[in-house]
């Protein structure tokens, strides 16, 4: 009976090792993964190398627009997630009925309207198609920015959220067609312009000066964050690769990478919680 011990002991070892967290790999590093999409995909490769220089391992998984990040780090797939502004993962809360919540904020990518027909807004004639993301939270930032175009203007009570519903005047009878985000630049060519968002443009060869008007000061709502778990949120190893991100290092290397497409916009969470004010058309 006693030959038996010493097989039954190095068998529930590695039953053990195989059941314990990899939040640690072999080199004593702690490992992160970190969802993105490609539109960020060099800042994170940079953020990377930093890490590994303060003992943290980056995996980054890369997702498709045919998944949501959100959904991989609600199923615990992932650690952290960044690809998203806080308007987007507020509906996505609110939608899915997650508790995902940010840790930090990183850039904000102004959304354009882009035209391979006219110059100018001016050019776009009554009754036009103009495309927009079919998503709750990216089709209202669509209409304000149409109603800082002058096209169009958007209900008194405003949230921020899209609709056909959400519109208030449209005296150019503009007729707005939702399409799927990642398709917007394919619709170009069928509409007199397509609303973008930044990181979609920059993957269609888009630059932000080729838009015919992009965000300014309404941008605000839509910087884009780094989002965990809510019992994560103050787990010490996130809020350093938070750090690494709002450093002048990284975002120096943004701002020539990106060539001015993304702005880096580092405000602390309890400013970035002021953005669900009403817009109205004061």
């Amino acid at each position: 009976m006693k030959k038996c011990i010493l097989p039954i002991l190095l068998i529930l070892g590695v039953l053990l090792a195989g059941c314990s967290s990899d939040s640690t790999n072999a080199g004593g590093k702690q490992k992160v993964k970190v969802g993105i999409r490609n539109s960020e995909l060099r800042t994170w490769e940079f953020l990377k190398e930093q890490a590994e220089k303060e003992g943290v391992e980056i995996e980054l998984v890369n997702f498709s627009s045919a998944y949501d990040p959100n959904e991989a780090l609600a199923e615990g797939d992932i650690d952290i997630n960044a690809f998203q502004h806080v308007a987007y993962l507020d509906s996505f809360n609110a939608n899915n009925n997650t508790d995902i919540v940010p840790i930090g904020t990183t850039i904000i990518a102004p959304l354009g309207l882009y035209s391979s027909k006219y110059k100018s807004v001016e050019e776009i004639p009554n009754g036009a198609q103009i495309a927009v993301p079919n998503d709750q939270a990216n089709w209202g930032r669509a209409l304000l920015l149409l109603q800082e175009a002058k096209l169009l203007e958007v209900v008194d009570d405003f949230d921020g959220n899209g609709g056909q519903d959400k519109i208030k005047e449209n005296p150019k009878k503009i007729k707005i067609v939702p399409v799927d985000g990642a398709s917007a630049p394919r619709v170009m060519e069928d509409t007199a312009g397509s609303v973008i968002n930044n990181g979609v443009a920059v993957e269609a060869g888009l630059n932000l000066n080729d838009a015919l008007i992009y965000e300014s000061s309404i941008a605000k709502p839509y910087i884009n964050i780094i989002a965990a778990r809510s019992e994560d949120q103050d787990n010490e190893i996130y809020r350093k690769l938070v750090d690494l991100y709002q450093s002048e290092k990284t975002a120096k290397f943004i701002e020539e990478t990106y060539n001015g497409n993304y702005i880096p916009t580092f405000i602390t969470l309890k400013e970035l919680s002021s953005y669900k004010e009403i817009y109205s058309n004061k």
